[in-house]
């Protein structure tokens, strides 16, 4: 793992995550559609990874695709995620995960809307939010 990365043992990020949200973070669950907390949020601010509060999407990147799960066209910065092949499931798509601590976020799809094209679907459990004037630190 990556020295600058935050790393936690298995009990350690069963202990600071509840149970649905080590499911979607440390085991690439994904939460039912139309069900998160973020999917309909229109608030303006910044979303961050609930495991270790790094910004990973602006609200303005924000859209409704209609998929159930809060959708954005591009994270708050190219290196705010990683992306990897997902081939789980006989699928074939790309994950997305925090890049500050690695947590699974969800994924991203080629039927997004301009500028990018990309639909990054992600699951709310995943995500905290912090409005606009308010400190991203932890």
């Amino acid at each position: 793992m990556n020295q600058h990365k935050p790393y936690k043992t298995d009990e350690q990020w069963r202990a600071s995550l509840n149970s649905e949200q080590y499911a979607v973070c440390r085991c690439s669950a994904t939460e039912p559609p139309f069900s998160g907390k973020w999917y309909r949020h229109k608030e303006a601010g910044t979303y961050v990874c609930v495991a270790c509060r790094s910004p990973v999407f602006a609200s303005e990147a924000k859209y409704d695709s209609g998929s159930g799960w809060p959708s954005f066209f591009q994270p708050i910065k190219r290196t705010a995620v990683t992306l990897a092949p997902d081939e789980t499931h006989g699928m074939h798509r790309t994950e997305v995960r925090c890049a500050s601590c690695e947590s699974h976020l969800g994924h991203v799809f080629p039927d997004g809307p301009k500028p990018t094209g990309l639909r990054y679907c992600i699951n709310s459990v995943a995500l905290d939010f912090e409005p606009d004037g308010h400190s991203l630190s932890p």
